[in-house]
């Protein structure tokens, strides 16, 4: 949720101090109650509380990311959130739905499932809610599209443009799929400086393309 201030010392601190007991008390935390603690003050407090503040407007996605639901990353987060475009759908998703996803599988299925089955996780949800985090997901930005729909993609190497994390996003948004492994279903290694000759060798022993970032961005229709 990147909320600043709040590392393992602190959190561990509040905890033993039980002002938390789960991470949805984070969010009805108030200044007052953080300054008398020990190594923190009011100027720490206080930009606590604006960070946790702030964090309310995590995406739905990173906010799913974030809830721990085991085998649940931030990819296929991301995945199931453009799928169950709010919390509510997903809830009530069986394992059929849930599977019918590429990315998902009996395994990943059977966490959700197990997770929202847990009423003591529908409690949390249910008083994040109401602190006012995003369960719902926005609408997909303008200009983006599916041109990348059915196609696994590897990024290896330094962009000029777009950050790697970014082009990950872009990769998802327009409708492909990222993969940390090149193997023989890869469809083509969008590649930058400083890629590796081991995985150029690799991809040409598997036919797999490679191509630029200009070349990607004309894929995408980015200007």
């Amino acid at each position: 949720m990147n909320i600043e201030g709040l590392g393992e010392e602190t959190v561990d601190l509040l905890f033993n101090k039980q002002i938390i007991r789960n991470f949805a008390d984070l969010y009805e935390l108030k200044a007052e109650q953080l300054i008398p603690l020990e190594r923190l003050g009011e100027k720490s407090a206080i930009n606590i509380i604006k960070s946790i503040r702030s964090s309310l407007n995590t995406p739905y996605h990173r906010v799913l990311y974030a809830l721990g639901i085991r085998h649940v990353g931030e990819t296929v987060a991301r995945t199931i959130a453009g799928r169950f475009r709010s919390i509510d759908q997903l809830i009530k998703a069986d394992i059929e739905k849930l599977t019918s996803i590429r990315e998902i599988g009996p395994k990943i299925a059977s966490s959700i499932i197990s997770f929202f089955a847990d009423e003591d996780n529908i409690l949390i949800i249910n008083r994040l809610k109401s602190s006012g985090l995003n369960f719902i997901a926005a609408e997909e930005k303008s200009g983006l599209n599916n041109r990348l729909e059915g196609k696994s993609i590897l990024i290896s190497g330094v962009f000029q443009k777009h950050s790697r994390e970014e082009y990950k996003d872009i990769i998802e948004r327009n409708g492909g799929k990222n993969t940390s492994s090149l193997a023989a279903g890869t469809s083509f290694i969008l590649a930058g400086e400083n890629m590796g000759p081991s995985k150029k060798k690799k991809a040409s022993l598997l036919g797999i393309p490679v191509i630029s970032e200009k070349e990607f961005l004309e894929l995408i229709n980015e200007d």
